[in-house]
């Protein structure tokens, strides 16, 4: 299975542009055999801390300019996990949709959200694309290694991380380590591939985040890394689920680890 990741500059309360960008490379992987593209925590509203701006960014499953997104990749091949702020009858969620084909093909809810005004989800819903399996565990889920176990614990191969690890500057430094060390120790413990996506750029706060999106292999080795501070993407191929031999790095990630050229 071919995954992409993506490092995208955060967007702020402009869903349609965000959308474009989204629709745009959605069509770009589906071009290059892409099958599964990982973006960004809150990706489509942009990433806050504030209960109030959480609470008016968050779209429910319904809402027009959601469903238009979704049913603008019914040309497309490639599944697309998408961060977004959810509203539901009980309250607002940092969510995760899973999307193909012109179809919402699941959600799933950040289970240890950090963000104030944010209610933790309880379901760890799984997806199959072919021979893998994959589920979702979001940023701060990863604090909690029994979250990553849920899903592995389901047969998934696969663990996919959208983050959002735009920060003020007295802890923009401290994390730059530790959010790496996470996607290695959930690796390591799970058995797991995992793929994470992140922002870079900064918010009107002056808020900074560096990029940390990368693949690691379930031995805990960081197999492709897009370069920090710029938009790119990583490509990679995993191997069968049942190849227990690790391959080397895939040509094709090689050649797009790199600044995404083609929307300058």
């Amino acid at each position: 299975m071919r995954v992409a990741a993506f490092q995208r500059l955060a967007i702020f309360d402009a869903v349609e542009v965000a959308a474009d960008v989204l629709l745009r490379d959605i069509a770009w992987a589906d071009a290059n055999g892409v099958d599964l593209l990982v973006f960004p925590e809150a990706y489509l509203q942009g990433h806050t801390y504030s209960p109030g701006l959480t609470k008016r960014r968050a779209l429910s499953l319904d809402d027009p300019r959601l469903l238009a997104v979704i049913d603008q990749t019914r040309t497309t091949k490639a599944t697309a996990i998408v961060g977004f702020f959810e509203r539901r009858a009980d309250g607002v969620y940092n969510s995760a949709m899973v999307i193909a084909g012109g179809h919402l093909k699941g959600v799933y809810a950040k289970a240890n959200p950090i963000e104030t005004g944010c209610l933790p989800g309880s379901a760890f819903p799984v997806w199959d694309i072919g021979d893998w399996r994959f589920g979702i565990n979001i940023c701060s889920d990863l604090r909690r290694p029994d979250l990553a176990r849920t899903v592995a614990n389901q047969g998934a191969g696969l663990i996919c991380c959208p983050i959002n690890m735009m920060l003020s500057p007295t802890k923009i430094s401290r994390w730059r380590e530790p959010c790496l060390a996470g996607f290695r120790d959930c690796a390591l413990q799970t058995g797991c591939w995992v793929v994470s996506s992140d922002v870079v750029g900064t918010n009107s706060e002056g808020w900074a985040s560096y990029g940390c999106t990368v693949i690691v292999d379930p031995q805990g080795r960081v197999v492709q890394r897009v370069d920090e501070f710029v938009e790119g993407v990583t490509v990679f191929d995993l191997p069968s689920p049942q190849n227990e031999t690790l391959p080397a790095r895939s040509e094709q990630g090689l050649l797009l680890a790199t600044r995404l050229d083609y929307i300058q």
